[in-house]
């Protein structure tokens, strides 16, 4: 089945492929269509959509957007944002530059905790674009500090590990809204994810749900099975579209573009509910 890979990350955020690089993957997985989604960033929309175009792959320009409920991170994917919205630019100016102090303060931590982590190391791995929580992780390996990024975020940068920051993030609601405001459409990303392996709270979704989320992502690669009989139950429930996407960050976790795909029935639905 072609199917559509919903929800992909490029170098612009954390991911380590190019944007152009990240459709050229998408074809060899023979997907009709794919969304870039990367972090609290448009940056690599045009040379993404570019590609695609000349590839002949249905590009969905996408963010995944920060948000905080009750102290955790909770990602929302917005598709077909104008991302010359002047709300937008300027929320997304804050989380840039509260994103690299972030970054200096994680580092920080560890390093009072006994461990050599370099941050010019950590920068260099971020390639001149903000810094994500990925790329300490891959530093921390590299020094021998962990053995994989798992234990980087299990131990220590998860939202309940030892060398933790809180980020400038807004409420969901408001997220909504502003993603809304914009002219786009938002699905809830992976919410069997939260706090690392929580789900996020059903009333949380069914109240967002009711402010204007359009679809729930029951089909993630680290979501088991009842997971995804839960959030398809609930997506049905409150007349949710129900997504599938891989979460594709490159060579990081596996290059697992394609894992998980959207039917053509269920992207036609989120379309027309995007009005495209």
């Amino acid at each position: 089945m072609p199917g559509y890979d919903l929800h992909s990350h490029s170098n612009r955020s954390d991911g380590t492929l190019r944007p152009a690089e990240v459709m050229v993957l998408a074809t060899q997985c023979e997907l009709a269509g794919v969304a870039l989604t990367d972090h609290d960033t448009f940056d690599g929309l045009d040379e993404a959509a570019a590609a695609a175009d000349d590839l002949g792959l249905e590009f969905v320009p996408g963010i995944e957007f920060s948000a905080e409920y009750d102290g955790a991170s909770l990602h929302i994917l917005g598709y077909w944002v104008d991302p010359d919205d002047a709300a937008i630019e300027a929320e997304l100016l804050r989380l840039t530059a509260t994103r690299f102090r972030r970054g200096e303060m994680i580092v920080e931590k560890l390093r009072d905790l006994g461990l050599d982590v370099s941050l010019d190391r950590v920068l260099e791995l971020a390639g001149g674009e903000a810094i994500a929580r990925p790329h300490i992780a891959e530093a921390m390996v590299e020094a021998g500090i962990v053995t994989d990024e798992k234990e980087a975020f299990d131990r220590y940068i998860s939202d309940d590990g030892l060398a933790y920051v809180p980020k400038h993030a807004l409420p969901p609601m408001e997220a909504l809204r502003l993603i809304g405001e914009a002219g786009g459409v938002c699905v809830l990303a992976h919410p069997g994810m939260w706090r690392g392996s929580d789900t996020v709270p059903d009333e949380l979704i069914e109240e967002m749900a009711a402010g204007g989320m359009v679809g729930l992502e029951v089909r993630h690669p680290d979501h088991d099975e009842e997971t995804r009989a839960k959030y398809a139950a609930m997506a049905e429930r409150l007349e949710l579209v129900a997504t599938a996407a891989s979460d594709c960050h490159g060579e990081r976790y596996g290059f697992r573009m394609g894992e998980e795909r959207t039917d053509a029935e269920t992207f036609a639905e989120l379309k027309r509910r995007a009005g495209r």
